[in-house]
């Protein structure tokens, strides 16, 4: 079962030669998600072949231009391609007239309904659910109110032996039942108790997407036990200093952020334009934490599933 990121820009502040400003999609196999959407990100979801017809809901983390100039362009393509499915924008105050302002000089009525849902994380908490899709938002540490957000997938149902349904002769209008936790009673009025017919579903998989943000140790028990973390690196150590003044982390903070947290696997965006090569933020980052990688737009991080039964 898909649960797959593609990150559609890595780039810091502006756009620069090979990087699209900050956007990723999390895709499953029934929705998608987009976070964050900076200038070019329809061009992107073009080239990465991704297309907006199972994604419900988009995440903002704040209103800094690099991360939601590419919305009101993406949302009129929408509008005329036929979109008709309602779409959901989450974000901190304020977006909502910014982009409305814009449509009201269009003057371009829109065939589906957009509904601007204001959030502004002051702990850790959940915000929407999204068919099989929960999402929270954290506070991140910026030079505006910033959300970071973490998507997991809700808890499955346990799964029933395979190989028990033959041996007990198991109808399949009572494996409903039997996932729900009851017992079995065969034909020949054996009990057969639930915990010799399921197994425990696979853990939820799990994405944290933490975009600009100074390094702060809590940080790393909000996206505790993530399978994928997303974390902005926009420096290198030895610019650690300036990463602050800036509201910003370095690849050495990215790191120790997602070993702290145990989380499964770094990926690193967010890249000042100093940097034409970010090879040296990669390899900063795996002397602290070694499953880290320093993204190029377009590449794709998966989470596997691993799953037995029915």
């Amino acid at each position: 079962m898909k649960f797959e990121v593609t990150i559609l820009g890595t780039a810091g502040a502006v756009p620069s030669h090979g990087r699209f400003c900050s956007g990723v999609v999390l895709r499953t196999e029934t929705t998608d998600i987009l976070i964050d959407c900076g200038e070019g990100t329809q061009m992107q979801l073009q080239n990465a072949g991704i297309g907006m017809g199972k994604c419900k809901l988009i995440l903002i983390t704040h209103l800094h231009g690099d991360h939601y100039f590419g919305l009101p362009g993406l949302l009129s393509s929408l509008a005329l391609s036929g979109r008709t499915e309602p779409l959901l924008i989450i974000s901190p105050l304020h977006l909502r007239p910014r982009i409305n302002a814009l449509f009201e000089l269009d003057r371009y009525p829109m065939p589906y309904a957009v509904t601007f849902q204001t959030y502004l994380a002051t702990e850790f908490a959940p915000v929407v659910t999204i068919d099989d899709l929960e999402v929270f938002a954290f506070p991140l540490q910026h030079r505006t109110p910033t959300n970071g957000y973490l998507v997991r997938e809700a808890v499955r149902q346990p799964n029933i032996i395979k190989d028990r349904v033959a041996r007990y002769a198991i109808p399949w209008q009572d494996i409903a039942a039997i996932k729900a936790g009851a017992d079995y009673t065969t034909p020949a009025g054996e009990l057969i108790q639930n915990d010799e017919l399921i197994v425990a579903p696979a853990p939820p998989r799990s994405f944290a997407y933490c975009s600009d943000t100074i390094y702060f140790p809590e940080l790393a028990d909000y996206v505790k036990g993530v399978d994928l973390l997303y974390h902005e690196a926009t420096f290198l150590a030895d610019m650690e200093a300036d990463a602050r003044k800036k509201g910003h982390a370095t690849a050495a903070q990215a790191a120790t952020i997602a070993r702290d947290a145990g989380a499964g696997q770094l990926v690193m965006g967010h890249f000042s334009s100093r940097y034409s090569d970010v090879s040296a933020h990669q390899e900063e980052a795996r002397a602290i934490f070694p499953n880290s990688f320093a993204a190029r737009d377009l590449n794709q991080f998966g989470v596997s599933f691993v799953g037995r039964g029915i």
